[in-house]
């Protein structure tokens, strides 16, 4: 491989990630001009993806983009497990029909990013399977329990007193076990993961292999801004959701935001993205154009060409009937916020006393319908606020 093509897979490769260990040893991989083996495993613990579930595979494109052989990995043994990571407490096992029926769902949903005709899907089931009690005893005999509570999660359930069941502790050893059975060149993963990455890199060297290199991705922020992508916070886009859904909710993530979104989701070269952030900065372009050709993209990724033209469409239309700005300014809240605390907080109203006035005076409608309830408490959803005759407001309720 040419200095100048090592150079151009390396940026592409560094794109979006947070650590490389080593990059010493990627590159004397590259350098041999043979495909890496790149591997990326998802348990199915749920049915449907999020975005924030195809940063990982974005990352799988960028190799698989740049030639090399990428395995996704459908972890169906160890999801029946449960991953510990993060996790403060014991986690509900799946039963094998659950993991199953949501395996599926994943094979139909990431060949919207990924090419099928160079993707390798495999089960873990295919070799965990078949161990024996002996193969997990030996298997375990590869590590400590010393070096096991080293990590994050478990040394603090551990001070805490909280209960760590045994069969946790098999989870970063059979995730390891796969790079062995895969013979895994790289291991892609988010940065809650990296214990059991590099787990792959030790056993890997336990057992003869070259120790697979370990890229960490970024865990992408919710449409709040603040916390993780999650189901379970309502601050998500699923990538199955309706097309002008879809689009919507890109929308209504801050312009700061807007460009982490890019870097990580866009198809988009960093050139290309560098210079649109450019032309936004200079003015030359307004950020609601830019946001509007990043939802377009992502919205054409999951739904198609015409989808994403049309939801581009309707959204603008929506704005022109209310006569909504196009630098309309956004405000995150979660569930359950009131009236009165969106239009204090965020600044809106100088104080809680002028939002309750604003209100009684019939001066605040919401989504086109006049509330004159200050209290008036608002679900997970979007919302547009017009105060007064010309100030508008964007809230995002996750």
């Amino acid at each position: 491989m040419t200095d100048m093509e090592l150079a151009r897979q390396l940026e592409q490769i560094r794109r979006g990630s947070v650590e490389i260990i080593n990059e010493e040893e990627l590159i004397g991989k590259l350098r041999k001009g043979v495909p890496l083996r790149v591997k990326a495993g998802f348990d199915p613990t749920a049915p449907d993806l999020h975005l924030g579930h195809t940063v990982l595979i974005q990352k799988l494109k960028h190799f698989q983009d740049l030639g090399h052989q990428v395995i996704f990995l459908i972890g169906d043994f160890t999801g029946m497990i449960g991953d510990p990571s993060g996790k403060s407490e014991t986690r509900k096992k799946l039963t094998r029909e659950e993991v199953l029926r949501n395996a599926e769902t994943y094979k139909r949903q990431i060949f919207k990013i990924l090419d099928p005709e160079r993707t390798e899907i495999a089960f873990n089931s295919t070799w965990l399977d078949k161990f024996s009690a002996a193969d997990f005893i030996e298997l375990c005999s590869r590590y400590t329990v010393a070096r096991m509570l080293e990590r994050d999660d478990f040394e603090k359930r551990f001070k805490g007193n909280q209960p760590i069941a045994i069969h946790e502790f098999l989870y970063p050893l059979v995730q390891g076990y796969d790079s062995v059975a895969l013979k895994a060149d790289v291991e892609l993963g988010g940065t809650d993961q990296k214990f059991n990455l590099l787990m792959g890199r030790h056993l890997q060297r336990e057992h003869g292999q070259a120790s697979q290199i370990v890229l960490t991705v970024p865990i992408l922020e919710g449409l709040d801004g603040v916390q993780k992508m999650s189901k379970s916070l309502g601050n998500y886009i699923g990538i199955d959701e309706a097309p002008a859904d879809v689009f919507g909710k890109v929308m209504s993530v801050s312009d700061e935001l807007m460009w982490r979104y890019y870097e990580l989701l866009s198809d988009r070269t960093l050139d290309q993205i560098r210079a649109l952030k450019e032309q936004v900065t200079s003015g030359a372009l307004h950020p609601k154009t830019a946001k509007e050709d990043l939802a377009e993209e992502i919205t054409v990724r999951f739904h198609g060409a015409e989808a994403g033209q049309a939801a581009r469409e309707g959204f603008n239309a929506v704005f022109a009937k209310q006569g909504i700005p196009e630098d309309i300014e956004v405000f995150s809240s979660a569930a359950g916020v009131q009236l009165i605390d969106v239009l204090s907080e965020s600044g809106v109203c100088s104080s809680k006393g002028d939002a309750r006035r604003m209100c009684k005076q019939n001066a605040v409608t919401v989504d086109g319908s006049k509330e004159d309830d200050a209290s008036f408490a608002f679900a997970s959803g979007e919302y547009v606020l017009k105060i007064g005759k010309k100030r508008f407001l964007k809230l995002v309720v996750a």
